[in-house]
């Protein structure tokens, strides 16, 4: 494809370290630019990537030597950003959530389809073996028609381990806008886009304490559920249940579960790229595992973007992670109205990954 398409990166927190280890030396992309609130912090990482610059934020947005922003900042800033790109006629690809709102996310996605502008969205786990190998045991009619689907995402809390938890406990918060694009995104993947959505949430513990750093002890307040469960009901007829709780010490439930006319399968964690698929097969004696035959192997965060630049059709898309959106707001919805929500919005299920090794990808363009 000629030469290495230039990426600027907009926040250089943690999560950028994610994304330049796959990234950084990738032959077919290249860092041109990196940009932070935190100037000192975006010259840091500037330093480690040859040939790449800082910059203020504005001036990466309208830099002429950038092609496509990389959107890592915190959600709040998720939708400015990526306006911005836009407005530059630059494709964006960002970190999930794709905003923090509904109106942010649609103004978004109409937007960039004005414009003719590209636009994809964290997460890419579900591009990789797992997700991907679960689905195409699934598209194969080993389970026969899919009828259900269990999530289960259950933690004690972040405020154990994260040193700054604040933010996990304010509006924009809680299990399910944190965990829970990981999951909805791999069951739309699985089973299909969403129609509509019951749900009921609670909030049983008014503070929380820090667990570590230095303010290991304080108390901060919670201002959203803390445990939210659903229903979703997808437009194929199939239903999934997800729970997503940060008031959970243990599960031994399988992250993802989806059962069949003729089987079950058993879905490894969608936070991560890979992981064991297990069947048990109508009259088997047992569980099997199922050898990976589908996604990218070895993926980790960043696949999204190059997949994105390269598939006829993005899989991490902004229009899905819009669904995805709107299939978590309106089932935070729900569980305040006490009411079914029907979903506005709806996305094609993306085309699946086939089997891309490792040395595939990372040495080029991963055409899938």
């Amino acid at each position: 494809m000629g030469e290495p398409h230039r990426v600027g990166i907009v926040g250089t927190g943690w999560i950028s370290g994610a994304y330049l280890e796959t990234l950084r030396d990738h032959p077919s992309v290249t860092i041109a630019a990196v940009a932070d609130l935190d100037a000192a912090r975006a010259a840091a990482v500037a330093d480690g990537i040859a040939g790449c610059r800082a910059q203020p934020v504005d001036e990466l947005l309208r830099d002429d030597s950038v092609d496509t922003v990389l959107n890592l900042t915190v959600p709040a800033a998720h939708a400015s950003v990526a306006l911005g790109a836009i407005a530059q006629n630059k494709q964006v690809y960002g970190e999930k959530p794709l905003a923090a709102d509904m109106p942010a996310a649609r103004a978004l996605v109409e937007r960039a389809a004005a414009s003719g502008v590209g636009i994809g969205c964290a997460p890419d786990t579900v591009l990789g073996t797992g997700v991907q190998t679960a689905r195409a045991v699934i598209d194969a009619g080993v389970i026969g028609r899919p009828l259900s689907a269990v999530a289960v995402m259950a933690t004690p809390g972040h405020e154990r381990w994260h040193h700054q938890p604040d933010f996990y406990y304010r509006p924009g918060g809680g299990p399910l806008l944190d965990m829970g694009p990981y999951y909805l995104t791999a069951l739309v993947q699985l089973l299909g886009p969403l129609v509509a959505v019951t749900g009921a949430s609670s909030r049983r513990r008014p503070t929380r304490v820090i667990g570590s750093g230095p303010r290991a002890g304080e108390r901060i307040p919670v201002s959203v559920d803390t445990h939210v469960t659903g229903v979703l009901h997808h437009a194929s007829g199939a239903l999934s249940t997800i729970t997503t709780s940060f008031d959970a010490v243990r599960t031994t439930a399988a992250p993802i579960e989806v059962h069949g006319e003729t089987g079950s399968l058993a879905v490894p964690d969608p936070n991560l790229f890979a992981g064991d698929v297990r069947l048990f097969e109508l009259g088997a004696a047992e569980w099997r595992t199922v050898p990976p035959s589908a996604g990218y192997a070895d993926a980790a965060r960043g696949i999204g973007l190059l997949d994105m630049l390269t598939a006829p059709a993005p899989r991490a898309s902004g229009a899905l992670a819009l669904h995805v959106l709107d299939a978590m707001t309106s089932l935070l919805r729900s569980a305040e109205e006490g009411r079914r929500v029907e979903l506005t919005t709806t996305a094609e299920r993306p085309d699946p990954v086939p089997l891309i090794p490792a040395a595939t990808w990372r040495s080029g363009w991963p055409r899938a």
